[in-house]
């Protein structure tokens, strides 16, 4: 696909995964290296900004009793309890004050990787005539990744912002077999300056 093609054009969203103090270095469950993700995002921020179409950033909202927490029985620490300073977006993110925020996992027993999973993200981006969508943000492997699979059986077009995204990598190679993974089921990889240079 040439860039010209990849280009954002009316119909385009760019959502922010889970870009959360938590989820950067020194937080409660830090992905490595996750704090490159803000300046890279920050490019696709301003492009889509300056044509004025939809940013969305979706962010783990968790009760203090989340079933995805180590006390509960779940494979986490602790981390983005609603309200909390590590569940706050990261302070240099520069998310447009008319940013969507989808906010998901907010009942103690239910989680949530995807941005689409018990939210009502999916109707509104319908309603927004939103057709592609650009993802990036935390982490490769497990939001980024969920998110994506389900745009796409949503039958979104999906650009996965590969200069965007960092792995958690539990077992070595997690975050590229996410990427393989996510390129099979037929998103589209690319990064900022093969497309905007």
């Amino acid at each position: 696909m040439t860039a010209e093609a990849i280009r954002p054009r009316a119909g385009d969203a760019l959502i922010l995964v889970d870009v959360q103090l938590d989820f950067l270095p020194g937080g409660s469950l830090a992905v490595p290296r996750g704090d490159e993700v803000v300046p890279a995002l920050n490019r696709y921020v301003a492009v889509f900004r300056g044509l004025t179409f939809p940013v969305v950033a979706t962010r783990d909202w968790h009760p203090p009793d989340h079933c995805s927490f180590r006390a509960q029985g779940g494979p986490w620490p602790p981390h983005c309890v609603a309200g909390s300073d590590g569940a706050r977006f990261a302070p240099l993110l520069d998310l447009p004050c008319e940013a969507r925020i989808v906010s998901k996992a907010t009942t103690p027993d239910k989680d949530a990787y995807s941005g689409f999973e018990g939210t009502d993200l999916d109707d509104w981006l319908k309603r927004a005539g939103v057709t592609r969508i650009f993802v990036g943000g935390l982490a490769t492997d497990y939001c980024v990744l969920n998110t994506v699979r389900d745009a796409l059986r949503l039958g979104y077009a999906v650009f996965l912002l590969l200069d965007a995204v960092r792995a958690v990598d539990v077992q070595a190679g997690d975050g590229s077999r996410a990427i393989d993974e996510m390129r099979r089921l037929g998103a589209t990889a690319i990064e900022f300056d093969q497309v905007f240079a």
